[in-house]
Formats: structure tokens, C-alpha cells, sequence
């Protein structure tokens, strides 16, 4: 933001690339992760692994105890080790340069309807090179491409 900073969690379908939660807090705690990892186990059910890397607010008890409690087999990247994450740190990439860095938000609420926005075009429009230049939306749900109108 302009001034301060705003955390973003986001729960990513590695094989469609499909962002399925995301949340923002002022702090980096626990709490805000826990929302959006219940948000996606809600909305698009319990996957078999759930990865993270080892920061504070994926190692907390509060944390862990959801993926224990619904039986999700808990994998942390290695310490330092990026490479490990590289499919969050690729998404990390595009949010800001495709949003973020493009603008100077002034309040939480502002930097979080942005966001609504860009997942909502990331997700839905935004076709990817990993998946075959289709859609994070099309491939969770299997969906065909509509075809471009000449």
C-alpha cells in the first residue's frame, strides 16, 4: 500500500493453477490463513496434500489442526528453498506486476476489491502457459473454451 503493508495468503490448485481462497490481514498471523484454508475446504472440498513453506503462520497449531482434522496429509517446502513453492512464487510474480506494483493503494479495503478483480480475471480469463493456454477455471472444472468470435 502507500503506506504499510497488507499480507496475502492465497490456496492454489497446483494442477489447474486455480486460486480456490485467498484473504489479506495487516498482520502476519494465523488467523487469516486458517479463513481461507477453510474457505477452500468449503467451497471445493478436501484435497489429499496440502502444501506450504515453514513460515510461523503455516506451522501453528491453529493451522495444522484444520488439515489434521479433515485427515490432509500436511507437506512444508525445505527451508529457503523457494524452488520448492515455485508455483505460489510464480503467482506471487504476476499479482504484482500485473497489479499490484500498478498501483498505490491507500486503504485495506481498496487493495482487497482490487484483488477480488484480479483473481476473478486471473482465474477466469487470464489464459496460462502451463496449461496449455487455457483458463485456471477451465481446467478445475473442466470446462471447454469458448471459441473467439472472428
Amino acid at each position: 500500500m502507500a503506506r504499510g503493508f497488507v499480507y496475502l495468503v492465497a490456496i492454489l490448485d497446483l494442477y489447474s493453477r486455480k486460486v480456490v481462497a485467498w484473504r489479506t490481514n495487516n498482520t502476519l498471523t494465523s488467523d487469516f490463513c486458517v479463513e481461507a484454508l477453510q474457505e477452500a475446504l468449503m467451497r471445493f472440498g478436501r484435497p489429499e496434500i496440502f502444501n506450504t513453506d515453514q513460515g510461523s503462520q503455516f506451522t501453528a497449531e491453529v493451522f495444522t489442526d484444520v488439515l489434521k482434522a479433515h485427515d490432509i496429509a500436511i507437506s512444508m517446502d525445505g527451508k529457503g528453498r523457494w524452488v520448492d513453492n515455485v508455483f505460489v512464487e510464480r503467482l506471487w510474480r504476476s499479482v504484482k506486476y500485473e497489479e499490484v506494483y500498478l498501483h498505490a493503494y491507500e486503504t485495506p479495503r481498496e487493495i482487497n476489491a482490487a484483488l477480488a478483480r484480479y483473481f476473478n480475471f486471473y482465474n477466469g480469463r487470464r489464459p496460462h502457459q502451463s496449461v496449455d493456454q487455457r483458463t485456471p477455471d477451465a481446467v478445475y472444472f473442466a470446462v471447454p473454451e469458448l471459441s473467439q468470435a472472428a
